[in-house]
């Protein structure tokens, strides 16, 4: 689905861990990848300046992705000093690259807003989609684990679907990538749709599961012309309950979500579905950023 990374860590996150795991990433379709880390000024003294050896020792311990590309892969090591959201930007005006790779802990949206979140602005920053990966997961999976994970990244997609805007941007932002990367494209994508039914009529009820259950038919015809394997699924109850729970059941590796042009992730005046789910899901998340 994506053929080129950059993969952004703090070194607290676990995603340092993947410059041992770049054979396995680039059998999840990925041909060029970078690992950037962004290093605080010194602090001590009058005058911030540049910790020139926390520089290098995080250059050394991130250039092992060196000697485990295999050929072919092309990987490059990009260490900045500076705040990531400063220094990020940056990096994405010198690489060109699909998508962002990036963690972010598990947080209440109070938390969220007063102690920020580099995914989040990123969000804002650029139009790049994000993966987003949780750093828990990462610093506990054991090799063989991690491996499967790299591998499997974007193999298996469960898709929300609800027939709003910020949905069928979705689509065709997927779309664009199959389209653009068929060799790497997901294997299977799960469309769910769920019916809120709390406090409506039965016929109305069921006038909306048959609305819903129509408009993944649209799509899922739509996403296999692609090649993909789509199967397709209209539930009942709480939208982010019942994603979470199917999400188990069907064995997904990403959800894949995005938002609309108005507004920006995590808002903290316009909590969503998509907010909810970027900070409950334990699973890796595919965040298509809106136009702007």
């Amino acid at each position: 689905m994506f053929q080129s990374c950059l993969i952004c860590t703090d070194l607290a996150d676990g995603l340092h861990r993947l410059v041992d795991f770049v054979p396995d990433l680039a059998r999840a379709g990925l041909k060029k990848i970078i690992f950037f880390s962004s290093v605080p000024f010194w602090e001590e003294g009058e005058v911030p300046r540049i910790d020139t050896e926390q520089v290098e020792q995080v250059k050394k311990l991130l250039e092992k992705a060196l000697s485990n590309a295999p050929g072919g892969i092309k990987v490059q090591i990009e260490v900045a000093s500076g705040k990531p959201l400063d220094t990020i930007p940056r990096v994405l005006q010198t690489h060109e690259v699909d998508v962002i790779l990036t963690g972010t802990p598990i947080r209440s949206l109070l938390e969220e807003k007063f102690f920020g979140s580099t995914s989040v602005g990123l969000s804002k920053l650029t139009e790049r989609p994000l993966t987003i990966i949780r750093p828990q997961l990462l610093t506990t999976y054991t090799t063989e684990e991690l491996s499967l994970r790299c591998q499997h990244l974007w193999r298996y997609l469960l898709i929300p679907y609800n027939s709003s805007k910020s949905a069928r941007y979705l689509i065709d932002q997927i779309k664009l990538y199959v389209e653009r990367y068929p060799q790497s494209a997901p294997q299977q994508c799960m469309l769910i749709s769920v019916v809120d039914s709390v406090g409506r009529q039965a016929v109305l009820k069921e006038h909306r599961i048959q609305e819903a259950k129509e408009q993944l038919e649209t799509v899922k015809a739509e996403l296999e012309t692609l090649g993909i394997a789509v199967n397709t699924e209209v539930r009942e109850g709480n939208p982010l309950h019942e994603i979470m729970d199917a999400a188990l059941e069907f064995d997904i590796t990403s959800i894949a979500i995005a938002t609309s042009q108005r507004n920006s992730l995590l808002e903290f005046t316009a909590p969503s579905f998509a907010n909810d789910l970027i900070r409950r899901s334990w699973f890796p998340v595919v965040f298509f950023s809106p136009k702007r």
